[in-house]
């Protein structure tokens, strides 16, 4: 006699974590070495970052302090900085440029570092995780409602490297993208005068190495002044 064979059904995983509201995420405190972002009211665990990945967010870090500072614009560049994208949304960018006073009021409030929805950074930089969706179409999205003018995307993916840089342009609705491919300069919106080699981006040097270079050209800049004095001769007038 034949039976018939039912077949196997895979019962649906229930999502059972609990749904937190902007204020609970805030105050969350979940293992030490992990950092959280809010989705739609769920904590979403961040991987831990490859060597590549810290080294690009510190390159990126080095550069915009440096292009801030020769240009004397009164911001400040962040890591580790929340960014609240909706009511119940927050992530935390790889890189943030806001204003002074921005990071102030977001260290006035007790809990985690964010700023808040209408606390707008000029600009938010995230690598691409191995979830490529989430960085190229969700945060996107996210940091498009939240009207962040620039949205710098570092894909370091082998056969996929690029710097896709979104933009608020006058004029336009919603972000226009532009990429930046390996040979050429990325080149901002926000910061006109702001240029970098995608293939620095990429594949960084070590900051470290790049202080002591500093470092060393400063060290004989001061000893070629000392020299001139000795002989009489003013080196602010050379």
């Amino acid at each position: 006699m034949s039976q018939s064979v039912v077949p196997a059904v895979e019962e649906k995983q229930l999502d059972t974590s609990p749904t937190l509201t902007f204020e609970e995420y805030r105050f969350y405190q979940g293992e030490s070495d992990v950092k959280y972002e809010l989705y739609k009211g769920k904590l979403i665990p961040m991987p831990t970052a490859t060597v590549l990945h810290i080294k690009i967010c510190e390159y990126l870090v080095y550069q915009l302090q440096r292009y801030l500072a020769e240009h004397n614009i009164d911001l400040v560049v962040k890591t580790g900085l929340g960014v609240r994208t909706d009511e119940d949304k927050s992530r935390i960018p790889d890189v943030v440029v806001c204003t002074q006073s921005l990071l102030e009021q977001a260290a006035a409030r007790p809990g985690a570092g964010i700023l808040e929805f209408d606390e707008k950074p000029l600009l938010v930089v995230e690598v691409v995780s191995e979830n490529r969706r989430e960085d190229y179409v969700i945060k996107r999205g996210e940091y498009e409602l939240a009207n962040v003018p620039e949205y710098c995307l570092v894909d370091p993916k082998r056969g996929k490297q690029k710097i896709r840089l979104f933009a608020l342009i006058e004029g336009e609705e919603g972000y226009t993208y532009t990429d930046f491919l390996p040979g050429e300069e990325m080149e901002s919106v926000v910061f006109p005068n702001l240029r970098l080699s995608v293939n620095e981006i990429l594949d960084p040097p070590l900051v470290e190495g790049l202080i002591k270079a500093e470092q060393a050209q400063l060290q004989k800049a001061e000893r070629l002044a000392a020299r001139l004095r000795e002989l009489g001769v003013d080196p602010d007038a050379v």
